[in-house]
């Protein structure tokens, strides 16, 4: 495949914002993914036919909808501010000075859409599909928040964002995107407004800022990232019909009623062939990371609050009793960890970490033979229609990609499931040889 081509490079503000705060202090859910990447996602779209004219008046339109939709997230248009106190300590909030998101207009000109969604892997040329490479959060001081690429392709175009995850978590992201091509498609409003107001419960006064010690930042930043090795993407679609039987199984073996989710029940299923094909010792210790969401969780929030609400929950055991104990076992596991996550939890945790403050790198979390996840198939990308007609696929960038990373989409056909998944080479070509697995895999991917 030939290399991207870049065309112009901008900046987008928002036209009328909505508001006109001035700042906005970050909350520990915020402030634990300052060393984190940012958060990369975008959408595939064929066009047949496109032409110069067509490519022009679709780049028009996307900066166009993308100021109209920033009147309404006019925080995407600020920048970090990093407060340093005489008592040796920093805060971080959001200034509100809508001094713009950064557009990219590049183009590929040998590649096909097809050439994206139908290889095994998914084609290293994606990751430069999407802006701000290798940036950290805490850098949004300096670089902006938000960040949009349109790349042509021969027959279509990839629509790509790039946002800082110490803004906003999944929820929020796909709460802007979707808005965004709300406002593509024509709409002057929304009909389900941002709500900025972060949450600092029991009783935190957000007009007092949380204050992080200095030396912990330079420890912290100064701590090596896990060394990682090579790893390949690919993209695994499960139908409705298969992640039916997979719940239905997980709870039968774990002798419950409809306790175990969909989605909980194919994680577990996942997570057991990848550690199945890893061939590690059996009585080695392996985890399953999951962001949990505190929306549906804390009467203080609702799915309108724009920024993070999510906490990593971890579930550990042995690889023997993960693979001996069967689907229900790991399933059954997976659910008490997640459902553990009550309000008092949530509300304990903001507490303890102004008190011992941790800020997580996304690869760092990928210890003893770990699987990450993020997103989920709530996030509903394909149901919406633009100008452009609905999205082919979504795909992710390079940020925060490592060995065990997988991320959690909803398939085009209602009630389908696609994870993008990386791992080595060697582990992918293992799990091709998994018939308990590969039975339940769609020949799509």
């Amino acid at each position: 495949m030939t290399g991207i081509r870049l065309i112009s490079t901008g900046i987008v503000q928002a036209a009328n914002p909505k508001s006109q705060a001035p700042h906005i202090n970050l909350t520990p859910w915020d402030l634990q993914f300052l060393l984190a990447d940012y958060i990369q996602r975008g959408l595939l779209f064929n066009i047949p036919g496109l032409n110069h004219e067509y490519e022009t008046f679709v780049v028009h339109g996307v900066k166009s909808s993308l100021s109209k939709a920033l009147d309404h997230f006019f925080p995407l248009t600020g920048r970090l501010a990093a407060i340093k106190h005489d008592d040796g300590t920093t805060s971080f909030s959001v200034v509100c000075n809508n001094a713009g998101a950064l557009f990219v207009h590049a183009a590929v000109d040998e590649v096909t859409t097809r050439d994206i969604i139908e290889p095994v892997y998914v084609p290293s040329i994606v990751d430069s599909f999407f802006p701000l490479h290798g940036f950290r959060n805490y850098e949004g001081t300096v670089k902006p928040l938000l960040a949009v690429q349109v790349t042509k392709l021969v027959d279509g175009v990839f629509i790509s964002v790039s946002v800082n995850h110490s803004v906003i978590d999944g929820e929020s992201f796909f709460h802007f995107f979707s808005s965004w091509l709300q406002m593509a498609s024509g709409s002057s409003g929304l009909t389900n407004p941002p709500i900025f107001q972060r949450c600092f419960l029991n009783a935190i006064d957000d007009s007092h800022p949380i204050r992080i010690p200095d030396s912990y930042i330079k420890q912290t930043e100064s701590e090596p990232t896990n060394a990682q090795p090579a790893v390949k993407v690919r993209v695994f679609h499960f139908t409705k019909e298969v992640i039916s039987k997979l719940k239905e199984k997980a709870n039968a073996e774990a002798g419950i009623k409809n306790r175990i989710s969909s989605l909980q029940a194919l994680l577990s299923h996942f997570w057991r062939s990848v550690v199945r094909n890893k061939k590690i010792d059996p009585n080695e210790e392996t985890s399953y990371c999951l962001l949990i969401g505190a929306r549906q969780r804390l009467p203080e929030l609702s799915e309108a609050y724009f920024g993070n609400a999510l906490q990593i929950g971890t579930i550990t055991m042995k690889a023997k009793d993960l693979l001996d104990n069967g689907l229900g076992h790991a399933a059954w596991q997976m659910n008490k960890v997640v459902t553990s996550y009550n309000e008092e939890k949530l509300r304990n945790f903001l507490e303890c970490w102004k008190e011992c403050p941790e800020l997580k790198r996304m690869s760092n979390m990928a210890t003893n033979i770990a699987i990450v996840t993020s997103d989920s198939p709530r996030f509903d990308i394909y149901r919406g229609d633009t100008e452009l007609g609905r999205p082919m696929a979504i795909r992710s960038g390079s940020a925060n990609k490592f060995d065990g990373r997988i991320t959690v989409h909803c398939g085009v056909e209602e009630g389908s499931i696609d994870i993008e998944v990386c791992l080595s080479l060697e582990t992918f070509q293992a799990m091709e040889n998994d018939k308990e697995f590969m039975d339940t895999v769609s020949i799509k991917s």
